[in-house]
């Protein structure tokens, strides 16, 4: 197969998807879907998420060639019922950071998805300063797309793209819970 990198006059863009409004996952797949419809493909690594239900985690892998999706967390973190030790989700967060960084070097990706990173930063799975590094390293070869509520200032600086989703109105307000094909 192709390598599907930058082109020579292109720079890698760094892109943020953050807020408390619905949307950031979602606009992230969209750039994904209008990547692969180039032809190029795309890597999501999802951290703090860790079901196999989500739709594009189905779609993935009915066209995995276009767009692989990797589910690497252990579930919400202190919520939810979440009885794991702090300890392993940081090891999850970090398994995953090392699993985006290794996939992204291999040259194979035209963009890289981090998925609810910012709120691994939030509940301090990761350190912001390894995510710049991390950032620093793969931007050159490819454009990485981070979304997740509450993105650290200091990563703002660093994007070259941010998007704040800002919440006016959500059916859960009056008790519709999640909608399958539509926040899942």
């Amino acid at each position: 197969m192709k390598k599907k990198r930058l082109k020579k006059n292109q720079k890698g863009l760094v892109i943020i998807f953050t807020g408390d409004g619905k949307g950031k996952t979602t606009s992230a797949l969209g750039m994904a879907l209008r990547a692969a419809g180039h032809r190029k493909k795309v890597l999501m690594v999802q951290f703090i998420k860790d079901f196999s239900d989500y739709g594009e985690i189905k779609f993935s892998k009915r066209c995995p060639q276009d767009i692989e999706i990797y589910s690497m967390g252990k579930g919400y973190v202190g919520i939810f019922g979440d009885k794991l030790p702090l300890s392993e989700h940081k090891k999850a967060a970090k398994r995953a950071l090392e699993f985006a960084r290794k996939k992204g070097l291999s040259g194979r990706y035209f963009m890289i998805i981090l998925d609810e990173i910012n709120v691994a930063l939030k509940l301090r799975l990761l350190k912001v300063d390894e995510v710049i590094k991390f950032i620093k390293r793969l931007r050159a070869k490819v454009h990485l797309v981070l979304t997740g509520r509450n993105a650290p200032k200091k990563l703002i600086k660093f994007a070259d793209l941010v998007t704040e989703m800002k919440e006016i109105k959500h059916p859960y307000t009056k008790g519709i819970l999640a909608q399958e094909g539509i926040e899942y």
